[in-house]
Order: C-alpha cells, then structure tokens, then sequence
C-alpha cells in the first residue's frame, strides 16, 4: 500500500469507496459547533482557508469508524483517506477488516497511515462473532483446540463425547483481547 499524501491541495469530492459515515466538527474561526452533521466525502473536502480551520470525529452512527478513532480528538483528511484506501486494499468494509485494523492500532501500536495489508494477513489474530460471550468463548475453544492441537482434536472428533469442557485457555499461545 503506498503511503498517502497528507497534503490536500483542492477539495475532493466522492474521493471514497466506503461509507464512513458522520462526522461532527468544530469552527475555529466561528469559535463554535459546526452545526450540521457532515459525511465523511465532506470531512475531506472542507476547504480551511474558506471555511474556517475545524476539526472533526465520528458522530458514532459508524460503530466501526468510531472504534478506529475512539482514542483521538479529532479525525484528519488524510486519516479517513488512509482508512478507506486500507479497506479497499483489503477487499471491502466488513467487520472483520475494522477488527484487524483496530488490533494494529491498539495493540500493535501502529499508526493507521503505515498500517499495510501484509502486515494485517501476517497477524495470528483469531476473530469469533456470536449472540453471547459464551457463544463466542465456545466457538473460539473448539477452534482453537482444533488448531494447536490437532491430533487431541481428531481424537476426540471420533468419540461418541457430547462436548468438552474447556478451562480458561491458560495453556493456548494466544492473546484474547475482547471488544465489549
């Protein structure tokens, strides 16, 4: 993924693939709210010198844009750029690709502009999705059991047991971190 140019020369419009969702904003100029909710295409293409210098977040209607910026004051131009250029790198907008990315950034310590799609295929990162925390502490048990130990797995798959019953991974090489 080639880095991306942080200087804005002339507003853009339609410059994303994704939607991004809404932003709220700041004028410092007018030393007050911008009072219109304003979508991301709009973030990218608001003129400064014109309009004021202004800074902008998620307004939260994006769960997974705000879960990228939540540790930020404000969200640049070129961050949504970097974002949306790293989604289509991936393949699309999905909840797992906001997952990988949001593990980069709060566990890896990288900073969203130098984030490359090799680094996200080279993680061991696990993701599992369920109704419950004890759907999704099951699913990951019968998985990850499956994965580091495949010969205790295969054994057990022929057996007439109706389930196993896991401790608290205290033995698995992996590191959970969960998204509540």
């Amino acid at each position: 993924m080639e880095t991306v140019n942080c200087v804005l020369s002339a507003p853009t419009t339609n410059a994303l693939i994704y939607d991004l969702g809404t932003f709220e904003g700041f004028n410092f100029r007018e030393d007050g709210a911008i009072e219109d909710i304003l979508t991301a295409e709009e973030v990218i293409s608001w003129d400064h010198d014109q309009n004021g210098e202004a800074e902008f977040w998620p307004s939260g209607d994006h769960a997974a844009v705000a879960l990228i910026f939540q540790n930020q004051t404000s969200v640049t131009a070129c961050q949504l750029l970097a974002l949306d250029r790293l989604l289509v790198d991936l393949g699309g907008d999905d909840s797992v690709n906001f997952l990988k990315i949001h593990y980069m950034q709060e566990v890896c310590g990288s900073d969203l502009a130098q984030i490359t799609v090799e680094q996200l295929e080279d993680l061991n990162l696990h993701i599992f999705f369920g109704q419950s925390f004890m759907d999704v502490r099951s699913e990951a048990a019968y998985e990850l059991f499956e994965l580091y130990y495949p010969e205790a797995y295969a054994i057990w798959e022929k057996t007439n047991c109706d389930g196993l019953i896991f401790g608290l991974f205290r033995n698995l090489p992996v590191n959970f971190h969960w998204l509540g």
